[in-house]
């Protein structure tokens, strides 16, 4: 198969199951797609992740990245044939802290190798929100609750991944771990003042931004002493802070256009424009196909200088397949290990922190 030279867009899709049927490969090929997002639904086994994730690059030339949102814990995509990552809360829970930042790096650099050796580029991952009770949605997802312990595990994580060939994605930039509501079916808002989200919950996305993370996920948070609009809408967030105050040179990312979070910004073409007017180089449109075709033919797309350099920067780096890498030393080391951290009683952090 003769691969077509195409720009990446700056339009990620998805796919309804186990196999690239004949309209999403033309859907694939339209100049605005970039990327393709996985789920539960498009896995059935390593072999045929695999061999999906090969049709898929095969498409054009660069290929498509191709993403899944696989932190562990209650968020993992492909369970059968790949290792049980732990809630990163686990993590964090270790008392030790440099026993928990190699355990972080390991954890980081087994989800990532092991989604590289199917052909997945990237995981949206790390979380980089603080824990605590206050977010159901967050909860066990976040490292800690002190937002510096949050930063410390999570720059461990992210060079546990780049050590497997793996670009880092933290979300939800500027903090979603402080709103009771989960904007998958609701619209967060979040009422402090700017100086309080900076003393607490932007303190991990800036030391990650200093530390070179990659990407980085806005939230669909409403924070409205800053913006009447979502983060991931929202210039001021985008341009303004992340970009010039946090010097953040990395991609941007959109969370899902499908959210509750997002339905205010109206139709989705109106939604991608917004969120790429806004500063995101790259949109998600998710569990709603007919909602991304309706970007791809209507939305006016807005040319970007950055955005091939950016979005190639995201490629994996493919070494092994997943049968190879289960052979190597350091796999059997990692994943002993970290399925170990899921067995230990003195970590489990008691049923307040989860849902």
């Amino acid at each position: 198969m003769t691969s077509i030279k195409l720009s990446l867009g700056p339009i990620m899709c998805d796919l309804r199951g186990l196999q690239l049927e004949a309209d999403e490969r033309e859907m694939l090929l339209h100049p605005h797609v970039g990327g393709v997002i996985l789920f539960t639904r498009n896995f059935e086994s390593p072999e045929q992740v695999t061999a999906l994730c090969r049709t898929i690059h095969e498409l054009r030339q660069p290929h498509l990245l191709i993403a899944v949102d696989h932190e562990g814990g209650r968020v993992q995509r492909f369970r059968e044939g790949f290792t049980r990552l732990p809630a990163c809360a686990l993590i964090g829970e270790c008392q030790v802290t440099k026993e928990a930042e190699s355990l972080a790096q390991q954890a980081g650099w087994l989800m990532a190798a092991e989604l590289l050796a199917v052909g997945v580029d990237l995981s949206f991952a790390p979380v980089l929100d603080v824990g605590g009770k206050i977010s159901e949605v967050i909860g066990d997802r976040a490292f800690h609750v002190n937002p510096e312990q949050v930063a410390q595990l999570a720059r461990a994580y992210m060079r546990g991944m780049k050590e497997a060939g793996m670009a880092a994605v933290g979300k939800h930039f500027p903090g979603h771990g402080s709103v009771p509501e989960d904007s998958h079916i609701a619209i967060p808002y979040d009422k402090r003042r700017f100086e309080d989200i900076k003393m607490k919950d932007l303190i991990p996305f800036e030391r990650m931004i200093r530390a070179g993370l990659p990407g980085l996920m806005p939230a669909h948070v409403i924070y409205p002493a800053v913006d009447e609009h979502p983060a991931g809408f929202s210039p001021i967030w985008l341009k303004q802070i992340l970009r010039k105050q946090l010097e953040f040179q990395g991609t941007i990312f959109s969370d899902d256009l499908s959210m509750k979070g997002a339905e205010m910004m109206g139709t989705y073409p109106e939604r991608a424009e917004a969120a790429l007017l806004a500063g995101c180089d790259m949109v998600l449109a998710c569990n709603n196909q007919e909602g991304a075709i309706a970007i791809l033919d209507e939305a006016k797309i807005p040319n970007s200088v950055e955005l091939q350099s950016r979005l190639i920067r995201m490629h994996g780096h493919f070494d092994n397949t997943l049968a190879e890498l289960k052979q190597t030393p350091l796999w059997q080391e990692r994943s002993a290990t970290v399925l170990q951290l899921e067995k230990e009683p003195e970590l489990d952090l008691g049923d307040d922190a989860f849902n």
